[in-house]
């Protein structure tokens, strides 16, 4: 039987972070998108100032997912949370319970911490949305995920 087991990401787990996210930008049909290289990763995802953090699944020892967060603040429940900005399970491993494994670490971490809660976006086309539910979570139909980037960034930001 395959043992599942989640641990924090460490400085020399970078390039498979960024092997990951290269995977999920390509499943998400944007196989370029991905500006972060390795030395970028682990410059930002590590040390006193890191920008992000991530958890690294393993299964009988080899990486097969990660989950990267950062992290929001709730004035509501005045207190932090985390934000799931990635999470991706190897196909060939998927069902062998990573994913549930990454979702109950970060759970376990809220709990652990005081957070009060985990929130992700999910494309409306994604058949993860089943496993997100399955897990708990909540689809928020009355709230629209909004971005500004880019030129429309620039021009905001130069007004």
């Amino acid at each position: 039987m395959s043992t599942v087991t989640v641990r924090r990401a460490t400085r020399e787990d970078a390039e498979t972070i960024h092997r990951f996210s290269v995977a999920l930008a390509t499943f998400e049909g944007e196989p370029d998108a991905v500006k972060a290289t390795p030395a970028v990763l682990a410059r930002d995802g590590f040390g006193p100032s890191a920008k992000f953090a991530t958890l690294i699944a393993e299964l009988d020892g080899r990486p097969v997912g990660f989950a990267l967060y950062t992290f929001n603040y709730s004035v509501w429940e005045a207190r932090r949370g985390i934000f799931l900005e990635d999470i991706w399970v190897e196909p060939e491993v998927r069902e062998a319970g990573v994913g549930r494994a990454l979702m109950a670490a970060l759970a376990r971490e809220c709990r652990d911490e005081g957070y009060g809660r985990i929130d992700l976006n999910v494309l409306h086309w994604n058949p993860a949305r089943r496993f997100y539910e399955a897990v708990g979570c909540a689809h928020i139909e009355s709230w629209l995920p909004y971005r500004i980037r880019g030129q429309a960034l620039q021009a905001l930001a130069n007004s």
